[in-house]
């Protein structure tokens, strides 16, 4: 799906707000369908948004860290 959409757990650490930011708006762009929503989906679209950035922020400060060494499995 949102194949324009970065990796953002890094192992030189974690990604900035704004860019965990832009990734939930182009995450809501394609799941709502709208570029920019009418103004009677504002709201709601941008509430989305929010809640996808909380949600990835929660996600990327709780994962364990990346091991440096050894193999992928």
């Amino acid at each position: 799906m949102c194949r324009s959409i970065k990796v953002l757990r890094r192992p030189e650490g974690l990604a900035a707000e704004d860019e965990v930011r832009a990734a939930a708006l182009q995450f809501v762009r394609k799941i709502s369908g709208y570029r920019v929503p009418a103004r009677a989906n504002e709201t709601a679209f941008d509430a989305a948004v929010a809640e996808v950035t909380r949600a990835s922020l929660r996600l990327l400060e709780t994962l364990a860290e990346r091991a440096t060494t050894g193999r992928r499995r």
